[in-house]
């Protein structure tokens, strides 16, 4: 009866616990940071976070390792391990919040993400070790363990400025707009009729399936020449960008900083604007549907050009290809336009 008791003194710490960090995740995952007036010193923020970080990696094995085997601890370990584990987590989300905007909104949010996965795990460990019979360490326990430490390990590789956390950003862009480009490359190097093993079977005697539904005509291929070079123009803007941000980035203005942030921020719609006029180049091809799509990606990036000339990262050389990418924009969805409104 009185470890039935210790045991639910004990389980009633860790259920405190668990709605505290809760508490702590939604704060992180929805507040505001606090804006100094006084100088901001990034490097000095590293170092207090990478400490915090580890001290949280820390109190989350030490309270996994005290409900692995018994003894179960007692009320009053049970209380210390919720309080040392609890600080931790304090400690974590104060120093989250010391980075101002103003040190640029792309790295604001990798880090608040990298926290928050933290906190998640964190919850999720001691959820596992509540709903895990007290003294035994289950396979979940251990993997819970291990998923705090690896999101503490990802603080490591982190981007250190707002220039590094817009290349990752751009980065995954491109890897995602390179995906549909291939994609549709792939689906036209196939047969004709890419779906005619599949329907062979269904075909009544010897007539001609009539059903075009399942395949390009010659005019379709036609019309995604053009399609296919907005999406390649697409690709070679987030690439340049990639380069003139490398060489030209400047994270010491206010200015310089947010024109980053915009950056980062438009080129997020570029994937998903290639996306959109891919999933319309598939058979049966709705010409209104290509024609709608192609406008609106040639428009965002003709946007994406312009914000790029405003700003500082665009010198002379870049300027170069930011006329022949606008150009080739013109090109491709003019060519587009003409193809579509050509007969058959």
């Amino acid at each position: 009866m009185a470890a039935d008791n210790c045991a639910g003194n004990v389980s009633l710490s860790l259920r405190n616990l668990l709605n505290s960090i809760h508490c702590v995740r939604d704060r992180v995952r929805d507040g505001e940071s606090n804006e100094s007036d006084g100088a901001f010193n990034l490097s000095n923020f590293w170092d207090t976070l990478n400490q915090a970080v580890k001290a949280v990696s820390q109190e989350a094995t030490k309270l996994s390792l005290a409900f692995s085997k018994p003894p179960l601890p007692s009320q009053q370990d049970g209380e210390k391990l919720s309080e040392s584990m609890m600080k931790s987590v304090l400690t974590l989300s104060t120093v989250y919040y010391w980075l101002p905007k103003s040190q640029g909104i792309s790295l604001r949010r990798h880090v608040r993400d990298a926290t928050v996965e933290v906190l998640e795990g964190v919850s999720q460990l001691v959820e596992v070790i509540l709903n895990s019979p007290l003294q035994s360490l289950s396979q979940e326990q251990l993997t819970s363990t291990g998923s705090v430490w690896s999101a503490c390990d990802q603080f490591a590789q982190l981007p250190q400025d707002n220039k590094a956390a817009v290349l990752l950003v751009l980065s995954a862009q491109i890897g995602v707009v390179k995906d549909a480009i291939e994609e549709i490359e792939q689906a036209l190097s196939e047969a004709q009729d890419p779906f005619s093993d599949v329907l062979d079977d269904d075909q009544d005697g010897d007539e001609p399936r009539g059903n075009q539904d399942t395949y390009w005509s010659d005019k379709d291929r036609r019309v995604i020449g053009p399609c296919q070079g907005l999406m390649k123009a697409s690709a070679a803007c987030l690439r340049k960008l990639v380069s003139a941000i490398k060489a030209n980035g400047n994270v010491t203005t206010p200015q310089n900083l947010s024109q980053l942030d915009d950056l980062a921020d438009i080129s997020k719609e570029i994937s998903p604007g290639v996306d959109d006029l891919a999933l319309c180049l598939y058979p049966p091809m709705d010409y209104s549907g290509v024609e709608s799509n192609v406008s609106k990606l040639a428009a965002l990036l003709k946007k994406v050009l312009g914000i790029i000339r405003s700003s500082h990262v665009c010198g002379e050389s870049e300027l170069t290809w930011v006329q022949f990418l606008d150009g080739a924009i013109d090109h491709n969805l003019q060519k587009t336009r003409d193809l579509i409104q050509q007969d058959g």
